[in-house]
């Protein structure tokens, strides 16, 4: 398919992303099917009939929004193709998104799940290497799981990592990861390697491949459970704690955007929500005019 091609040579997209994208472009071209609709000819307001519908079968709200986002570069690919004059899609509106404050995990709490991680079982010291590297570089998971031994300078104290649309970064990596890391090492030269998976840094044991998605989101439910954090916790949280953490120790939002690779400021910036929801609640608590009514009200509230 040439929309393929296009995505993978001229937007740069990661397989994941070009899956994404080829699969919410299957719902359109299924929806057209069923109403005979040739996507050639789709006007605005069979667009925004598909759009209707996906709201009617209950898609949440930023599931819409990322399948209208492939629709318009699905039209604007035709258009660019000559394959018809104007985009119909040009003024496609997606839903409204409000901000959502994602959990952000507190550094007594991460400290509380690695410290769990049994370093007894063959996959423990690896384990521990994993979570403090999410969060010792706010990576996310895809980008942890093809890490590569080539892609580390531990000796600088910084790791090499490919983002989205294969945009590589410098990122610093902690003493503290760095030294976890050292210690799987070892373990990791006992692995029996299959052949064109040498180069990755966190392996399966078992099988000699690098490690999914998939994996890491079990073993960090598992430590949930065991350890009674009942906040959603994933992979990604790490990578949003990395990013709260230094903006309530006084980073630079530009800095932290740099670091998580995120192509617009605007991606960033949800994190300074996070960090004002926070301030918020620490003058509530601390300061001296709201600590006197909380001590009133309680004296008015006392049973007898």
């Amino acid at each position: 398919m040439r929309y393929k091609a296009y995505l993978r040579l001229e937007r740069g997209y990661s397989g994941n992303t070009l899956d994404a994208y080829l699969s919410d472009l299957s719902k359109l071209l299924k929806y057209f099917e069923g109403e005979g609709i040739d996507p050639i000819h789709a006007t605005l307001q069979d667009l925004e009939h598909f759009s209707a519908g996906l709201a009617d079968i209950g898609i949440h709200e930023r599931s819409q929004a990322r399948i209208l986002s492939g629709v318009r570069s699905f039209y604007r690919f035709l258009e660019l193709e000559k394959e018809i004059r104007q985009s119909p899609a040009e003024l496609l509106e997606s839903p409204q998104i409000g901000v959502h404050l994602p959990d952000v995990l507190s550094v007594e709490e991460i400290d509380t799940l690695i410290g769990a991680i049994d370093r007894t079982k063959q996959e423990g010291q690896r384990n521990r290497a994993i979570l403090e590297t999410l969060y010792s570089c706010g990576l996310r998971v895809s980008e942890l799981c093809n890490l590569k031994m080539s892609d580390l300078f531990l000796e600088e104290g910084f790791i090499k990592v490919e983002g989205k649309g294969s945009k590589q970064r410098l990122v610093p990596i902690s003493p503290r990861a760095i030294k976890e890391l050292e210690l799987y090492f070892t373990q990791r030269n006992q692995i029996q390697i299959k052949r064109g998976e040498e180069d990755f840094v966190f392996l399966s044991f078992r099988r000699g491949t690098h490690i999914g998605r998939i994996m890491v989101f079990h073993f960090i439910k598992e430590l949930c459970e065991a350890t009674g954090i009942r906040k959603t916790v994933s992979p990604h949280t790490f990578r949003h704690s990395f990013a709260t953490h230094l903006l309530e120790g006084g980073a630079n939002l530009r800095a932290i955007q740099a670091m998580l690779g995120h192509e617009s400021i605007a991606t960033t910036e949800i994190y300074t929500h996070i960090d004002r929801s926070r301030l918020r609640e620490e003058i509530l608590l601390h300061h001296p005019r709201n600590i006197k009514y909380f001590q009133e009200h309680q004296k008015d509230t006392k049973i007898p």
